[in-house]
Formats: structure tokens, sequence, C-alpha cells
């Protein structure tokens, strides 16, 4: 179980907005659901954190879908390195179907 990631330097952005998918064995859907929802109620209130919204693709199903807004690359980064990821990777990594693809995005000028 991995996680793909690339860093992003914030170039003066207001905020980073990042999507990550999460693939989920088809019989894991509702124990990776929960842990995910765990992750949400201990992200939501990570100081650095603006918004965090789970959803399920509609395309693929038992695919996960997290659309995040952070104030920035630092705050993004130590969320990454904090206990309740840690411990929601620990929870689904032998759940999920593929590798996590967290996405920093940014904006086509």
């Amino acid at each position: 179980m991995g996680m793909q990631h690339h860093q992003v330097h914030d170039e003066g952005m207001s905020e980073l907005r990042v999507i990550a998918t999460i693939p989920t064995q088809p019989e894991a859907v509702e124990a990776v659901r929960a842990a995910l929802q765990d992750l949400m109620a201990a992200t939501t209130a990570e100081e650095g954190c603006i918004s965090y919204d789970l959803f399920e693709s509609g395309a693929v199903a038992g695919t996960f879908v997290t659309l995040e807004s952070w104030r920035s690359q630092d705050d993004h980064n130590a969320h990454l390195q904090s206990e309740h990821v840690a411990a929601a990777f620990a929870a689904a990594g032998p759940l999920l179907a593929g590798e996590v693809a967290i996405h920093p995005l940014k904006p086509v000028t």
C-alpha cells in the first residue's frame, strides 16, 4: 500500500486545492468509508484546513475522492504527516484496490 503525491511549491496562491482518489476493494467499501469519515472529522479540525469534502465516484464503484482546500502547501504537508492520516492508512491500507493518488492542483492560466 502506498501513496503517490507530488510536491507543488506555493507560488503565492491564496489557497492550495487538492484532489485525492482512494480505490477500494468492493468488499471493503463500508470499512474504508468509516475510516475516511473519521479522517475527515480530524482533518477539518486542522488549523490549515479550509475545507475537506469526501465523495464516492459515480463513475468508478468503490472509489472515494477527497476535495480539499488548504491555507498553504506547508499546511497540506503537515496534514500528510499527521497521526490521523497515518491511522487512516493503517486502517484502510490493506483494503485498498490500488494506490492512493494525491493531486495538488495548479490553476490553468
